[in-house]
């Protein structure tokens, strides 16, 4: 019994560890970045989410997954936001970990996801 406790106690702080390598921004922040055209947001929510609602400006990280290089900004200090469907998705790591081994350092989480931003209020855009 103290093995499984061990392991679980384990489990949870490597969890907390790991999620925590991503920073959080706050939708109001992510909207001042984006004002300022300081920002590249990934959606990690896949095509057809993308293609029925996503982030204005937001890059459809699936379709550029193998481009992702010509699709984010040459400056490796720009701020890349990656999101997903909520506060409970950890999909967007999948975004957030290309951009770092392409050598970003300033990638951020919207842990919010599209289900906080749309529930905010905030605009939504639809892909052609």
């Amino acid at each position: 019994m103290k093995k499984i406790l061990t392991l679980c106690a384990v489990a949870l702080v490597t969890a907390s560890v790991y999620a925590a390598h991503y920073p959080d921004i706050t939708i109001g922040d992510l909207k001042n970045a984006a004002a300022s055209k300081y920002v590249t947001l990934l959606d990690v929510n896949g095509s057809d989410s993308y293609k029925e609602g996503h982030i204005p400006g937001a890059i459809d990280f699936a379709a550029n997954k193998s481009a992702l290089a010509k699709v984010l900004p040459k400056d490796k200090g720009a701020l890349i936001v990656a999101y997903c469907g909520g506060p409970k998705c950890q999909a967007y790591q999948a975004a957030a970990k290309a951009a770092e081994k392409l050598g970003y350092t300033n990638v951020k989480h919207l842990a919010a996801g599209i289900s906080g931003w749309h529930d905010a209020g905030e605009k939504m855009e639809k892909a052609n």
